[in-house]
């Protein structure tokens, strides 16, 4: 299936610091779409984390779970435009998708460039990935440029672009730095609260936001490292956002929908800011 020919072709990119408001944009519309809304296991027969941003000309993921490259095409969403992939922590179910977009773009000739922007270490369990799944798959000679950048975890901003993201380190472990992000796109704010125990961080990832998109995995029951709804109930009137919209539902979540006071995630939800 491979034909070994070069390398990997990958570039780390380097962050440079920039002054406030740089990276913004002008005012315009911005598709937000949750490819998948799900949990780690496929409750409610959602698929895996996977936001789309478009806007501007330009087309990021957060997160890409498992499921997404399926979840793209059955959504007839192109994974030939996306820009970017902006990774909350290294789960399978929030970058295990990345192996798949990766050859995917591979074997339809792509030739636009892929920037993977994530916590410390994304590169390398990227490329373990690759490996374990589809041994020879790294040294394969492809016509993209796969790019590489490590986001600081201190709301340091990472221009890429017209995409401009910040970055937020949240309580969960995942054998990496776990983080809480702000996409900004052709003029709007995307915050994502990725998987965590209620922190603080998550005031900042959602500070002046158009849409924030929290985890709320269980309605009451407290499962480490993860957020529930009554949690997240105490410091929502915290959270500065125009819109809170719930993601990541498990299993107490998706059985009590109609008790939930909140707007929620599902899979090919469109938002427009």
């Amino acid at each position: 299936m491979f034909h070994r020919r070069s390398c990997y072709r990958t570039r780390t990119l380097k962050r440079e610091p920039l002054a406030p408001g740089v990276g913004s944009c002008d005012s315009g519309d911005v598709e937000i779409r949750f490819v998948g809304s799900g949990d780690a296991f496929g409750n409610g027969g959602r698929f895996q984390t996977c936001i789309r941003l478009h806007g501007d000309g330009y087309t990021a993921l957060v997160d890409c779970g498992a499921t997404s490259l399926t979840a793209m095409k059955a959504q007839h969403v192109d994974p030939g435009e996306v820009d970017a992939v902006v990774v909350s922590h290294l789960h399978g179910d929030h970058f295990g998708g990345l192996p798949f977009l990766v050859l995917d773009g591979q074997f339809t000739r792509r030739t636009r460039p892929l920037t993977v922007l994530g916590p410390t270490g994304t590169a390398e369990r990227l490329r373990a990935a690759m490996e374990t799944l589809y041994p020879g798959s790294t040294a394969v000679h492809r016509r993209y440029a796969l790019q590489f950048g490590d986001l600081d975890g201190s709301g340091g901003r990472f221009e890429l672009g017209p995409l401009t993201v910040r970055s937020w380190q949240v309580d969960h472990a995942s054998g990496a730095p776990a983080l809480a992000v702000q996409a900004h796109l052709g003029g709007a704010t995307f915050g994502y609260s990725g998987d965590t125990a209620w922190t603080d961080a998550l005031l900042q990832a959602a500070e002046d936001t158009d849409v924030f998109a929290c985890e709320a995995y269980t309605y009451d029951k407290p499962v480490p490292h993860h957020l529930d709804l009554a949690d997240l109930r105490a410091h929502a009137h915290q959270l500065t956002t125009s819109r809170l919209i719930l993601t990541h539902l498990g299993p107490t979540m998706l059985d009590r929908l109609d008790d939930i006071d909140y707007d929620l995630a599902a899979d090919g939800l469109i938002l427009h800011t």
